[in-house]
């Protein structure tokens, strides 16, 4: 234990970062291929299959899949944005003060408070493959981001207005350019 105090820290007063340390790790890499290979399903599912299942559902299960899908692209931004902040700052693109900042404008929901239409059975089998695959990876990176030190409490409000939250998370995350 040369080098270190009593209570494990190193008695040269260098700290590693959790942080740093992960994003490099190969269990970050996994997480991060994972994740943008989810958004390019969906993306690709969104954009061919998707689009003619949806014309085939009559409402309200067609606001159903408007709704859903809606919130499937909304939570993979956010998980892409915050993958590539992470990334980002284990190649020495941003500083971790940049990272910090980038990552307020990233609102990662409570665990558990995801809330789905009431007949989510009623929509396509690979939309609700999707939506699954998307809250897991979501749960994950919620966790990890804990770990990290980057929880911020949910802001007074958010629960109740739902697509306004959104709104104004997009317009935070894109400028005035998202109105």
């Amino acid at each position: 234990m040369a080098g270190r105090s009593k209570s494990g820290d190193r008695a040269d007063g260098v700290t590693v970062s959790f942080g740093a340390k992960f994003a490099r790790s190969d269990q970050f890499k996994a997480v991060f291929r994972e994740g943008m290979a989810l958004v390019e399903a969906a993306a690709t599912y969104l954009d061919g299959d998707g689009r003619k299942e949806a014309r085939k559902l009559r409402p309200p299960h067609s606001l159903a899949y408007a709704t859903e899908s809606m919130r499937l692209t909304t939570r993979l931004m956010q998980l892409a944005s915050w993958l590539l902040i992470r990334r980002a700052v284990s190649e020495g693109e941003l500083t971790p003060e940049q990272a910090a900042e980038e990552q307020r404008k990233i609102k990662l929901p409570v665990m558990g408070s995801e809330q789905h239409v009431r007949d989510l059975s009623a929509l396509p089998a690979r939309l609700r493959e999707l939506i699954e695959q998307s809250v897991k990876l979501q749960e994950r990176v919620i966790r990890l981001d804990q770990m990290l030190g980057n929880e911020a409490p949910p802001a007074a409000g958010d629960t109740d207005r739902p697509l306004q939250t959104q709104l104004s998370r997009l317009r935070a995350a894109f400028g005035k350019e998202a109105e």
